[in-house]
């Protein structure tokens, strides 16, 4: 079966998106990994509050970012973000339990804060792409002015 160039299209903007979420992660993950070092090392938290406020803090600024540039959506966004809130009902209490688990077990921190933002960035890349954007994509005012002949 050949690639139609709506496929082609398609893939093309899939992979634009990731590069986005990619780099909005990133200054994300600055975020996540500086209040948790703040909270880790100035406040005498365990693990486990240090690592949850850190990534609240970190989520808040990376749905924002990238439903307004990276996916574009003009989505009803107390909808999206409880979708999302859904997402972190099961990562939040999981990672959680197994940064605390490891680093009980004499891991280092920043390390399990390493592969614990990692596992994160890969899981919701694919939930926010294939689940709370799927249908919004391209459709908020970034996105028209793009589309729009003598706009962009």
């Amino acid at each position: 079966m050949k690639n139609t160039n709506s496929e082609k299209s398609s893939t093309r903007e899939t992979v634009v998106q990731f590069l986005k979420f990619t780099m909005f992660s990133v200054s994300a993950g600055v975020i996540q990994a500086i209040s948790f070092t703040l909270l880790n090392e100035f406040t005498g938290f365990p693990y486990w509050p240090s690592y949850l406020i850190a990534l609240i803090l970190s989520v808040v600024y990376n749905f924002t970012v990238n439903r307004r540039f990276t996916f574009k959506s003009a989505c009803n966004v107390p909808l999206a973000m409880i979708q999302v809130l859904g997402y972190y009902a099961v990562f939040t209490p999981l990672s959680t339990w197994w940064g605390d688990a490891l680093t009980n077990a004499g891991l280092n921190e920043y390390i399990v804060l390493a592969g614990t933002m990692l596992t994160n960035f890969v899981t919701e890349f694919l939930f926010t792409r294939f689940v709370v954007f799927r249908k919004s994509i391209n459709t908020n005012n970034l996105a028209k002015k793009k589309n729009t002949p003598g706009l962009a």
